[in-house]
């Protein structure tokens, strides 16, 4: 194959890409907006300027897309969390894990209030792969929360830590919304910190 076809192959997959980035950015305001049940895939299109079987050549349903958008909170510390090592978590460890994890949701805060307004929706999506994603982050928590050669009080410091982190940010729901983004980052890395100091 010619360099110049394999560079007009990784342009496509970057325009897909970035097609698929703007419908789920579409998606997830009008989803937000409106609601899952009462926003249809013609919406969506419409306001993208699409046909409707333009959108069936990324997403097959409108499943599919809540589907993709709920996918992102998988994301979040996966690779932190999933490279620690064999060797004992450390509170240092914990505390730079947290506040890399602090800095993506703050990025993602739409993702949460899509959650909070949609979670019937939301929770209709559980399937096998979804379950088993689930079950691998949960594998690597509960991991590091039994590891015995951890002081049971450096244990008990990081799951608060990441329970503070979670209600900041997800189970608070809109509450804390209308803080800036900097603040809240600020914030909660500062109650993060001190749980685990």
């Amino acid at each position: 194959m010619s360099a110049q076809r394999a560079e007009v192959r990784v342009e496509d997959q970057a325009e897909v890409m970035g097609t698929r980035e703007r419908i789920l950015e579409v998606a997830m305001e009008l989803f937000t907006e409106k609601g899952y049940d009462k926003t249809s895939l013609r919406e969506i299109a419409e306001r993208l300027g699409f046909t409707k079987a333009a959108l069936y050549y990324h997403f097959e349903s409108k499943e599919d897309i809540l589907r993709a958008l709920h996918m992102r909170l998988h994301e979040f510390g996966r690779d932190a969390l999933m490279g620690l090592g064999p060797e004992p978590v450390t509170l240092e460890q914990w505390e730079e894990l947290t506040d890399g994890l602090i800095e993506q949701m703050i990025a993602q805060r739409p993702i949460f209030m899509l959650h909070e307004r949609n979670q019937a929706a939301v929770e209709s999506l559980h399937s096998d792969a979804h379950d088993a994603d689930h079950e691998d982050l949960q594998a690597a928590f509960t991991r590091v929360f039994n590891d015995k050669r951890v002081p049971i009080e450096n244990r008990v410091k990081m799951a608060s830590a990441f329970g503070a982190l979670v209600g900041g940010l997800f189970v608070s729901g809109e509450a804390f919304m209308d803080v800036p983004a900097d603040e809240m980052a600020t914030m909660l890395r500062d109650a993060v910190h001190r749980l685990l100091h």
